[in-house]
């Protein structure tokens, strides 16, 4: 697996459990202090069971993997982050007559329930920002164990280089959630 090339001179596994036949979870340990208690899980197609697999594949479900660990200090902040996009590739008619459509790539929009923006949330959102190329599916950070989860489609991680930069976004976010400590 690409993860477990890109994570040599990282970190080491420490134990791997099969749930099931679709669901392995392993606790690993880095060599650097850049995470705690820090587990995987990969959660497969149910390729064993027709059925559920046929219906994985109507429901264009994913293959995935999802990473949690404690950082050094608890984040004072909740952050949910759930990444979709709506893309096409399909060519847009314009009605004849009408003017002509310009088209534009706006920057992030983020939305959020908070009333105000704190400056503990502006790194771990420019790190966000930065990890575009990665597809997270969805980063949550919490004062609750674990403190960052983070979930990626597995065929976003198909060779080591890909899986290298995951653990080097997984490193980032974690950065900039401890910045906001490591200043005060």
């Amino acid at each position: 697996m690409a993860l477990r090339r890109a994570c040599a001179g990282q970190c080491r596994i420490v134990e791997a459990h099969w749930f099931g036949a679709c669901r392995l979870q392993a606790r690993l340990h880095f060599a650097a202090q850049w995470f705690e208690d820090v587990r995987v899980t990969v959660r497969l197609l149910p390729r064993p069971l027709p059925l559920q697999w046929l219906s994985s594949l109507w429901s264009k479900s994913k293959e995935t993997l999802t990473f949690e660990a404690d950082l050094d200090y608890a984040p004072s902040f909740h952050l949910e982050v759930f990444r979709h996009r709506w893309l096409t590739s399909r060519q847009i008619r314009v009605a004849a007559g009408s003017r002509d459509w310009g088209v534009c790539r706006p920057g992030p929009v983020v939305l959020t329930t908070r009333t105000d923006w704190t400056q503990e949330l502006t790194p771990v959102v420019n790190s966000l920002i930065n990890s575009r190329g990665y597809d997270l599916l969805s980063v949550r950070f919490g004062a609750e164990s674990p403190h960052l989860v983070a979930t990626v489609a597995l065929e976003a991680l198909s060779d080591e280089q890909a899986a290298a930069g995951f653990l080097g976004v997984m490193r980032e976010l974690a950065a900039g959630a401890s910045t906001h400590r490591h200043k005060s």
